[in-house]
């Protein structure tokens, strides 16, 4: 599958695929939690999929805005409290635990 824009669902065939093997829970992780992991977040769970997003396996990085710098750690921090309305936003540890 080529993926080409940061949501993986976008002219793909991810869902389809999932639909043929009857998957209706995600674990996502990656990079980077604002474009890529943020997206695909946003459409599987519009999507009606049970989405888990594994806080410590995603990364980002500064980001610029004007004449500001925005922290890697307050981008992520961000994006993760604004994910948690499409995700249960959960740890590797407490992930693997269950």
């Amino acid at each position: 599958m080529i993926k080409t824009y940061p949501n993986s669902f976008l002219q793909t065939v991810l869902k389809e695929k999932l639909q043929e093997q009857g998957v209706n829970q995600l674990v996502i992780c990656g990079m980077m939690t604002h474009m890529c992991v943020d997206s695909t977040t946003r459409q599987a769970k519009e999507l009606g999929y049970q989405v888990k997003l594994i806080s410590d396996a995603c990364a980002t990085r500064d980001l610029s805005y004007g004449q500001s710098i925005v922290s890697a750690t307050d981008v992520q921090n961000a994006f993760l409290s604004a994910l948690s309305s499409f995700s249960e936003v959960e740890s590797t540890a407490a992930c693997c635990r269950k």
